[in-house]
């Protein structure tokens, strides 16, 4: 038993040592994604009380309100960007499009953004449409 581990002591202790270097290597190759990621994720902004405004291609939505009609919108992007960019560059809109009598009163906002900016949530993400008062 004593011979299994005195003899060849010397490839056994370099071979140790190349299996730690090897494993090292490998852990640091897969962490580094991982941390880079996290650090370019960016800089995350929170615009509350943004204004949902109402779109239509086929109705005039002048009279249309929606509840609520604002919404809290969460976006992330690299500093650099982040820093210059307005609350204008974000809108949020409700499609009215497919809302009418009969159907879903209620639309899902929809946020744009510029580019390299990423959209994380909207809160809420559906608007009730209250149509105008027949006359």
């Amino acid at each position: 038993m004593r011979d299994w581990i005195t003899k060849d002591f010397g490839w056994k202790l370099i071979s140790l040592c190349l299996a730690v270097a090897i494993w090292l290597t490998v852990h640091k190759i897969y962490e580094e994604p991982k941390n880079s990621l996290a650090a370019g994720r960016g800089t995350t902004l929170t615009y509350g009380n943004m204004q949902v405004l109402p779109v239509s291609s086929a109705a005039d939505v002048h009279s249309f309100q929606l509840r609520p009609n604002t919404v809290k919108v969460t976006v992330v992007g690299p500093p650099d960007v982040m820093a210059q960019l307005p609350a204008g560059e974000i809108r949020a809109v409700a499609d009215l499009t497919n809302v009418g009598a009969g159907r879903d009163l209620y639309s899902e906002v929809q946020v744009s953004t510029p580019p390299g900016v990423t959209l994380i949530s909207v809160e809420p993400a559906r608007v009730e449409v209250i149509p105008p008062p027949k006359p």
